[in-house]
Order: structure tokens, then C-alpha cells, then sequence
């Protein structure tokens, strides 16, 4: 299919069909790799996206392509999130921390890869997302800790991992039960950021230190369960 024009990125934009195509392959990647790890065949994912195998490959020249596209995504979505937070942090910083959170929870779906696990891609597009996210959690948390609101030690890592447990699947609970869960759990979290009353921390990891531990392993196993996701 060709491109009808560019898009703001430089890149072809898709004629309308195969961009729902596309959609409709990412959607049901992330389905498939919630369930069955990312080692789910890629027939499955076609078959789910009701699209033919010719056509996922036309979209994503192989799986690693689709994985990387799942977590550029993921992370896309958590850099805007971070962003609006950041707009509205000046009037309300500690409110602007939790509808970050509770943003993340509303919309784990598309976090399938990025925030609750699997293989990690060393795709520099990801990568600088990454860095990008973090500095923004940083400068949000700078603005709360100016204002008070917020204790001195807690971290980006802190809501990137609050973030990422909030969002990870609840095995057996309804929709609606493990939202309302997850959303407790937030709040909880973020009553212990306020300063009032606050034991120190034990020392924390910084996102350096997780990060060099997370590299793809070449040759690896991506697992054949909802374990290896």
C-alpha cells in the first residue's frame, strides 16, 4: 500500500486501511503477548488482528520489529502522560503525581511490554524515550519537593516502579476489581511521598543501575507463557 503523505516525523503516512491494520496488528500483539509471553505465533497475532500473515509482514518485518513497535508505543504513551502531569503541576504537583499514576492504570493495556515486562529492546528510539521519561518524573518531583508536598528522598525510579506494579495483571480479579485495587494502592503510595512523618528510605537504585541490567540477551528465550512477557 502506498503512502498518502508524510507525517510530522518525516515518515509515510499510511492510506487508512493499512494504518488500521497496523492498529489492528499492535492491538492484538499486545493481547497476545499478555497471554502467551512473546513467543506467540505470529499467525495467532494475525488471525486475532483479522488480518492475513502476508499482511503483518508487509506492516512488521519480523517479531522483533513488532515487539519494538509494542514498547515504542508504551512508552510514547507513558512520555505524554508524564507531560500533561508536568502542565498542571504547578497548581496542584502531588494531585499532578497521581493522575500520572492512575493515567498508567487506566490505560495498561498498551503497557503490556514497556512497564509490567519482557524483552528488552536496545532500540535507540526506546532508549531515548527512556531518558526522556525520567527526566520529566524528575522535574515533576522537582516542583512537588520545592512546594513541600513531597518528600526529599523519593525518586523517578519510585514512580517509574509504582507505576509498573500498579499496572501488572491481577490473575482471576474482574476488570473493575483490579482497577479499583490498583487505584488503592496509588493512593496509598502517594500519602507516603508526603514529608509529613517520614521515616528515611533505605538507599535507592538509580535508573542507571536497573537500566545496565537491562540489556536483550542475544539467543535468549522470550519465554513461552504470560512469564516470559
Amino acid at each position: 500500500m502506498t503512502p498518502s503523505a508524510s507525517r510530522e516525523d518525516g515518515r509515510p503516512r499510511l492510506r487508512a486501511d493499512a494504518a488500521r491494520n497496523r492498529d489492528q496488528i499492535l492491538a492484538a500483539a499486545r493481547s497476545a503477548f499478555r497471554e502467551l509471553g512473546t513467543a506467540a505465533p505470529l499467525d495467532e497475532i494475525a488471525r486475532r488482528a483479522g488480518v492475513n500473515i502476508a499482511t503483518l509482514y508487509r506492516r512488521f518485518a519480523d517479531r522483533d520489529a513488532l515487539i519494538r513497535q509494542v514498547v515504542v508505543d508504551g512508552f510514547t504513551l507513558v512520555l505524554r502522560t508524564v507531560r500533561r502531569a508536568l502542565d498542571t503541576s504547578a497548581r496542584d504537583p502531588l494531585s499532578a503525581i497521581g493522575e500520572f499514576l492512575l493515567t498508567l492504570v487506566d490505560e495498561r493495556e498498551m503497557l503490556v511490554l514497556p512497564l509490567i515486562g519482557g524483552p528488552v529492546t536496545d532500540d535507540p528510539e526506546a532508549a531515548a524515550l527512556q531518558r526522556e521519561i525520567v527526566a520529566a518524573l524528575e522535574e515533576l518531583l522537582a516542583t512537588a519537593r520545592a512546594q513541600g508536598v513531597v518528600r526529599p528522598d523519593a525518586t523517578a525510579v519510585d514512580l517509574i516502579a509504582t507505576g509498573a506494579l500498579s499496572c501488572r495483571p491481577l490473575p482471576h480479579l474482574p476488570v473493575e476489581q483490579a482497577s479499583a485495587l490498583a487505584a488503592r494502592h496509588v493512593r496509598i503510595f502517594l500519602d507516603g511521598l508526603r514529608p509529613d512523618g517520614a521515616r528515611p528510605l533505605p538507599p535507592a537504585p538509580t535508573n542507571e543501575d536497573l537500566t545496565i541490567h537491562l540489556h536483550p540477551v542475544k539467543g535468549g528465550d522470550r519465554g513461552n507463557g504470560p512469564s516470559g512477557v
